[in-house]
């Protein structure tokens, strides 16, 4: 959706105000202290939510919200916010089609002022939710790429927006899609590493365990009785192939699943809005939920089996159960219309049974019965979780 290609000459800056360059130095000043966030310093996850600080501070705007595009949920995404609590659009599904304002300042480059005609620019229920009077939308564009945007609002009363304001918003927003992109770029490194050790495991286990029980399937294959010597040997490749099995997937493979903010039950109302002709369904009566520790698990699993569905089959329900069974988390995603040419796991279910693993649990998936194919998580807590 974010994904628009736009070349963008710079503005003039030959008739801004004279204060633009001062008001300049501290955006930089802020933007730079946001940049030098970290995750060790506990507020990584709150990036967004910075940059939007900044942008109030350095302006007219009362509150602000950031919506970006998800590449890898492949959706728009409330990624932060300051002066508004984000929770309430949590059950919010933006598009650029459903606030146009969105895709004006995208399109053109340029930041966009709305203070009459609000019903042409965002949908009327947003506006009166949130007491929209006065609206502002700064694009986040990089070398053409439709980041997100930052929108905010002004008091009722403010003044008309000034050339100055409008080019530090426009700064703003730029900036602000360069951080997007670096972090980005960031986890896509991280990402290259992670899978990098996934095929260390990979081959590890190959040259090790299925070597070695290569080898005892040869011995027990033969149409020769086994004397005890050969009986003790292979007792003892099959227990080496198990202290090899348990030591390779103990190997710390990074973190594997994304931290996430949403639930799994409103990643289910997400999905089943985004793909109606799914028909996503749940027990009657039961909630969906997940432990907090498990909540990026869980999603990847639910995301990752309602794609396959989606690609590989043309179910008439795919239904999702969350329970607890006999001390363990249990997630199950079942769809009903797998036809003949869509039995087999593709590699987003290996890696995630390998991110399963690592959690200390377990994905199954296959088929149950003619047309029927199900993933299921299961994970074991202790009794303190």
């Amino acid at each position: 959706m974010m994904a628009g290609e736009r070349r963008r000459v710079p503005p003039s800056t030959d008739n801004l105000p004279s204060e633009t360059p001062r008001l300049q130095v501290p955006a930089v000043e802020y933007l730079a202290e946001v940049l030098a966030t970290s995750e060790d310093d506990g507020r990584g996850d709150d990036f967004y939510g910075l940059l939007c600080e900044t942008t109030t501070r350095l302006t007219s705007l009362r509150r602000a919200v950031i919506f970006r595009y998800d590449s890898a949920r492949r959706r728009v995404r409330l990624a932060g916010g300051f002066g508004i609590d984000v929770g309430d659009f949590e059950d919010m599904f933006v598009t650029v089609e459903s606030a146009p304002v969105a895709r004006w300042a995208l399109e053109q480059d340029r930041v966009i002022d709305v203070a009459e005609g609000l019903d042409a620019a965002v949908p009327v229920e947003y506006a009166q939710r949130f007491g929209l009077a006065n609206i502002v939308c700064v694009p986040m564009v990089a070398r053409g790429r439709w980041i997100g945007v930052i929108i905010g609002d002004r008091d009722a009363r403010a003044p008309t927006l000034q050339m100055g304001e409008r080019e530090l918003l426009w700064t703003l927003g730029k900036t602000a899609a360069l951080a997007s992109m670096a972090r980005v770029a960031t986890r896509q490194h991280e990402k290259a590493l992670q899978l990098e050790q996934r095929i260390d495991l990979a081959r590890a286990v190959h040259e090790g365990v299925v070597q070695r029980l290569f080898g005892v399937s040869l011995a027990l294959s033969g149409e020769l009785e086994l004397d005890s010597e050969t009986r003790e040997r292979c007792a003892e490749e099959v227990q080496q192939a198990l202290v090899d099995l348990r030591t390779a997937i103990s190997r710390p493979l990074g973190r594997s699943a994304t931290r996430t903010h949403a639930t799994l039950a409103s990643e289910v109302e997400r999905l089943r809005h985004a793909h109606p002709d799914l028909a996503i369904a749940v027990d009657p009566g039961v909630a969906i939920s997940a432990p907090a520790e498990l909540e990026p698990l869980a999603q990847s699993v639910l995301a990752e089996a309602i794609r396959n569905a989606h690609k590989h089959a043309s179910p008439t329900e795919v239904r999702v159960r969350t329970a607890s069974e006999h001390g363990a988390f249990v997630l199950e995603v079942t769809n009903d219309g797998v036809d003949g040419s869509a039995k087999r796991a593709g590699m987003g279910l290996r890696l995630a049974a390998l991110d399963a693993l690592q959690a200390g649990g377990l994905l199954e998936f296959g088929m149950r019965g003619e047309r029927r194919w199900q993933v299921r998580l299961m994970v074991p807590r202790t009794p303190a979780e």
